[in-house]
Parts: C-alpha cells; sequence; structure tokens
C-alpha cells in the first residue's frame, strides 16, 4: 500500500481516484465535504435510489457499526445514524473495514479522501489515520491519498 497526504483540493484530483468521506445514515448530506460531493455527485438521490427508506435501520443505536456504500466512484462510510450525531471510533473501524471489503471485491485500487471523521465529527486524525493503514496495509496495489486544505 502506498499512502500519503498531500496540501490539496480533494476536487482537483484525477477520475482514476475513488473518494471517500463520512455520511449519516439518515442520508442528509447537508454540510461539510458531504455537502460538496452531494453537489457534483448526486449521491444523495443515488443513495435514496438504492435505500428508499435510508439506511437507519442497518445501525444500531449506540454508534457501534458502520457500513460503506459504494455509489458510482464515491465510497460512503456511514458511521452514524443521524446527521446530528457522532460518530465513534467503533463504527469509523467498522466503516472502514467495509470500506476495504468493498475495494477488495470492486478492484478499487486509488482512493482520496479528506481527514474522515475528523473535521464535524470530530475524531482524532492520529487515531483514524493509524486504522487505515492497519486496514490496508497488505494491499500491494492500493493507493490512498488524503488531501489536506
Amino acid at each position: 500500500m502506498m499512502y500519503h497526504e498531500e496540501k490539496l483540493n480533494l476536487f482537483s484530483i484525477d477520475d482514476s481516484y475513488y473518494i471517500a468521506h463520512c455520511i449519516s445514515a439518515d442520508f442528509a448530506l447537508g454540510a461539510g465535504i458531504a455537502k460538496e460531493i452531494d453537489k457534483r455527485f448526486n449521491t444523495r438521490a443515488k443513495l435514496f435510489d438504492k435505500f428508499p427508506n435510508g439506511f437507519e435501520y442497518y445501525l444500531d443505536e449506540n454508534n457501534t457499526n458502520g457500513e460503506c456504500i459504494l455509489i458510482d466512484r464515491v465510497l460512503n462510510l456511514v458511521t452514524k445514524r443521524k446527521y446530528y450525531d457522532k460518530p465513534t471510533y467503533k463504527s469509523m473501524d467498522q466503516a472502514l473495514t467495509m470500506m476495504r471489503e468493498v475495494c477488495i471485491h470492486n478492484n478499487i485500487t486509488k482512493i482520496a479522501m479528506p481527514t474522515i471523521g475528523c473535521g464535524l465529527d470530530r475524531l482524532s486524525w492520529n487515531r483514524v489515520r493509524t486504522n487505515i493503514i492497519h486496514q490496508f496495509t497488505g494491499i500491494d496495489d492500493m493507493e490512498i491519498l488524503v488531501c489536506i486544505l
């Protein structure tokens, strides 16, 4: 795996990268980077097309599980039930595990992301970064680019 962080606008990367970001199970996508991803990719409508009732029933009420939903070239990490909730490290870890599985299953080898879970969601980037590296270590052809503004 090749991992690197760059001072770079996430939306300036080329289309060979899949974009990973965090969302809530109610598919609000109303703030932060999720809002911009929705604007560019129409992600919210596509999520509701796939899951008309939202995704909340897949997550427990304590935010201890997470998921990854692939829509086009966007890896949507579901880390909390409602937009106003905060993710837990457990839900983030589970979402990253699921993202790894989605990438393997779909032959995805290039991911770009912001410092996921660490802006509005207030997780520690050092801890999230460590888990990203842990999850993808051993996947030789994987490239992960973290775009830091």
